[in-house]
């Protein structure tokens, strides 16, 4: 096929991309629709841009240099950039071509005023806006000019902004290739951008429109303040008129002049009501055609609206499928499970295959839909006091949601629903011997598991899983369980609550649960410092330790003095401990026994920072510190009217707490343990899949659900299309931040602490561990980076069980994300470390070696000068 180097606009669709690059694509796709219009103008294809960069042999070399250039190296960058461009801009653009672009500039006018605008391939794509990336050029008059600019847009790939934008998003400058839209220039009154979605809370029944006078330019510059109007069901229901002192216009010879704006128009509205509620509709209709919520660029000329760009919004969090037109409300699994990062597809499904609840997905996460328990005033009650208590910012949400007219329905209370409430659960004997059967019990089923999954492969494998998946669920949810959690967690709020009343002490509990038995967690903490202790004795193995890279470093291990007795005592964690890892519900996340380097850094930190011995003596300190405060709480009660009775009351609670608090861990740690044995064994049947060339590596089935997996079992057939369209769609993931609570409007709702009790400029929390810590915060968002001194206190997003071999050698704790009963607060009141979780944007505004003051009492953070 030839090559043709240009198309009209009204030839294409948003199909063409390829051809016409992102912005092309679109316009074309825009031109379309019937009631929009477009102004009109061609495409110079990526056909075009590939002859030129063929005119210059050198630009190989200098993709292939610039390629190598570390994302953060802008000097580099910068001066690569400018010669790559410098070349572009220097070849002459071959006759046949000029010709091409000449004769559809004739059909415009010759002498038409022209917008040149840069359309690349991998630009407004669904997954990635790269709005900006390249350049505009505006009001561009006459054949020679229009050829030199189409030069300057193909140039205006390699901006400096351009590269490290797709070297940071791991995007090829060879696989990218530039097309140029060349359109007649419109002269508007009003110009600005409408997003059919609002693109500060996510609604997607609220518009936004900015609007100023004369060219776009001066809005999306930055040089005036636009009129906002918002548009909800076809009237405007807020707008902010601002005063527009300047604005940008066309000059008749070419180019573009800022211009003052009379005094007396400055704060007119530069739309009508009447003209805003129209555009809006507008919009509706190009957010239909696309699918998908619209960031738009329009222009008022003679009294109609002009449509110059559309692209989708990425910034929006996607809302979970229903297929209803009903009202829905949401909220995260991830703000609970302590894991707010996307999970892959395979992840996301096994979750929802094993949980107790209906699960919906969304970017990357997890959401309950809790709307029919909200709409029951009985269900409702127990449901916003479970989740408040983990997490009152979620229960703020959910309030704040409530308190919108008519969102969600009222219904009678006819079915119960929900988590029952405090006191709800069915009493249980305070006995050990409840904790040691269940944990046995669990440990059988697992066993069994093991045995059994051995000879099972293909379909039969999948069958069997289906199958395990059910008796994992009948272990979850094992009714002596669930009495056991519940009795810890009641008798923790019972001893917070009435020890608060009765004498004044908040938060009593944290100390009073100390080293409190059979927590695996807070084990798995102390166990690595043993292993450190083994370590410790021998320089060469620490020495070796600091240089391991390699995940087969455990055999090398035996080579050492000292090696064997390493390797023995870290392979043991691993045995007891080596299912767990970051994000570990989600099952495609590595383990620590497929990654054992991920522990090394923690084993060297425990070798330096503390003596032989430490797991025994913490153990003691705080099982001894959580004597001491109970016996100080009894005798305190006993000297209260009626205290004998008070007493003897808060005996029997601690007792109570003491017996069952540990055990919340346990339930977490059996389903991990199940799902590193349904890992390996899906994870062997990948191996056959790319031994049979049906896969090219054994992690693509991890982009697939368990069902889509059993269907390519079953057909030795996979479809790579969909394995690489999810794989963009979970880097895209990554840059969106899930929601405490979702509404099917789309709107995020974040919810707020709502306390005066807190010095001005602190950043509130949720108090989760008793005490107050002042130190050096370290800001870790990879446990792999941890390097932590003693007296440090680690702020991070969030801590699941994996990082709690950290708390050991921390003084001070602060989570964006957690609540009273989540793991990371659980075992900082088992260590006693001061902790507040739940500090909305922690480790944005807290940096790195700041000082900081944890108030884990009172629930607030002091960033220290």
């Amino acid at each position: 096929m030839t090559e043709r180097y240009v198309w009209d606009l009204q030839e294409v669709d948003e199909t063409q991309v390829a051809v016409v690059g992102g912005k092309g694509a679109h316009l074309g796709g825009l031109s379309r629709i019937e009631g929009i219009r477009v102004p009109g103008g061609f495409c110079v294809t990526t056909d075009a841009f590939r002859r030129i960069m063929v005119e210059a042999p050198s630009l190989d070399d200098r993709l292939d240099q610039l390629s190598r250039l570390n994302p953060d190296d802008r000097e580099a960058i910068r001066a690569l950039s400018a010669e790559i461009r410098r070349t572009i801009e220097g070849i002459a653009v071959p006759g046949d071509l000029a010709a091409a672009i000449t004769r559809a500039l004739a059909r415009l006018g010759e002498q038409a005023a022209c917008a040149v605008r840069s359309s690349a391939t991998a630009e407004d794509l669904p997954t990635a806006s790269f709005a900006g990336q390249q350049d505009t050029y505006l009001n561009v008059v006459g054949p020679t000019a229009i050829l030199q600019h189409v030069s300057r847009c193909w140039a205006s790939l390699f901006t400096e902004r351009a590269v490290i934008y797709r070297q940071r998003n791991g995007i090829d400058h060879r696989t990218v290739h530039m097309a140029v839209v060349v359109q007649r220039m419109v002269f508007p009154h009003a110009a600005g951008i409408l997003f059919t979605a609002d693109p500060v809370t996510g609604n997607r029944k609220v518009a936004t429109v900015d609007a100023g006078f004369g060219l776009g330019e001066a809005l999306v510059s930055g040089l005036v303040n636009p009129d906002v109007f918002k548009v909800r069901h076809g009237e405007v229901v807020a707008k902010a008129i601002a005063a527009k002192q300047r604005a940008v216009h066309a000059l008749p010879a070419g180019g573009t002049q800022e211009v003052a704006i009379d005094s007396q128009r400055q704060e007119q509205p530069a739309l009508t009501d009447a003209q805003v509620v129209r555009l809006v509709q507008l919009g509706r209709l190009i957010e239909a055609h696309f699918g998908r919520p619209q960031d738009i660029e329009w222009c008022l000329v003679d009294g109609g609206f002009q449509i110059v760009q559309s692209r989708p919004i990425t910034t929006l969090f996607p809302l979970p499928e229903t297929g209803d037109q009903e009202n829905h409300v949401y909220v995260s699994v991830g703000h609970g499970q302590m894991m707010t990062d996307p999970m892959k597809p395979l992840g996301l499904s096994m979750w929802q295959l094993t949980a107790m609840v209906p699960m919906h997905t969304a970017g990357g996460r997890l959401f309950v839909d809790v709307t029919r328990r909200l709409a029951s005033p009985a269900s409702r009650a127990g449901l916003l006091d479970v989740l408040g208590r983990g997490d009152p910012l979620i229960r703020d949400a959910l309030e704040t949601v409530l308190d919108r007219d008519d969102f969600v329905p009222s219904l009678p209370d006819a079915r119960p629903g929900g988590p029952p409430g405090r006191g709800a659960s069915a009493p249980i004997e305070t006995d050990p011997a409840i904790v040691t059967e269940l944990i046995e019990r669990s440990q059988v089923s697992i066993a069994a598991l093991e045995r059994d999954i051995r000879t099972k492969t293909g379909p039969a494998l999948f069958d069997f899983l289906l199958e395990a998946f059910e008796e994992h669920k009948r272990v979850l949810s094992d009714p002596l369980s669930m009495q056991a959690i519940m009795a810890g967690m009641e008798a923790t709020w019972w001893l917070n609550d009435t020890l608060q009343e009765w004498l004044d002490e908040k938060n009593a509990a944290d100390t009073l649960t100390l080293s409190a038995p059979d927590n695996v967690t807070s084990e798995m903490g102390l166990a690595l410092l043993d292993v450190a202790d083994v370590i410790r004795p021998h320089s060469e193995v620490v020495a070796f330790l600091r240089g391991v890279e390699d995940e087969g470093f455990l055999d090398e291990l035996a080579k050492l003095t000292g090696g064997t007795e390493a390797r023995d005592a870290i392979e043991t964690y691993l045995d007891r401990y080596g299912m767990r890892c970051v994000g570990e519900i989600d099952i495609t996340r590595p383990r620590w026994r497929e990654r054992p380097t991920t522990l090394v850094p923690v084993i060297l930190d425990n070798v330096r920072n503390f003596e032989p011995g430490a797991a025994e003596r913490r153990f003691e300190q705080g099982r001894q510190k959580a004597q001491k405060k109970e016996q100080d709480v009894l005798s305190r009660l006993r000297a209260l009217p009626d205290g004998d009775r008070k007493a003897d009351e808060a005996k029997r609670m601690i007792d109570r707490v003491r017996t069952f608090i540990g055990y919340r861990e346990y339930p977490k740690y059996g389903i991990v343990s199940r799902y590193f044995v349904y890992k390996q064994a899906l994870l062997e049947e990948a191996e056959r899949l790319v031994q049979a060339n049906v896969l090219p590596e054994k992690e693509d089935i991890f982009y697939l659900t368990f069902q889509e997996l059993h269907d390519v079992v079953r057909s030795n057939q996979v479809d790579d299309r969909l394995i690489q369209q999810r794989k963009d769609a979970f880097r895209s993931y990554h840059a969106l931040t899930p929601p405490r609570v979702l509404t099917s409007d789309g709107e995020a709702v974040t919810g707020a602490y709502r306390r005066d009790d807190v010095p001005a400029g602190a950043l509130i929390g949720l108090p989760v561990s008793a005490g107050t810590i002042e130190g050096r915060a370290r800001v870790i968002l990879d446990i792999a980076e941890a390097d932590l001194e003693a007296g440090d206190i680690l702020v991070t997003t969030f801590t699941d069980p994996s990082w709690s071999p950290l708390f050991v050698g921390i003084a001070g704790l602060v989570t964006e994300v957690g609540g009273q009963m989540t793991h990371g607060a659980v075992i900082a009141r088992e260590y006693g470390l001061p902790a507040v979780v739940g500090v909305e944007q922690a480790t944005r505004l807290i940096r790195d070696g700041q000082r900081i003051r944890v108030h884990g009492t009172d629930g607030y953070v002091e960033i220290l000068p």
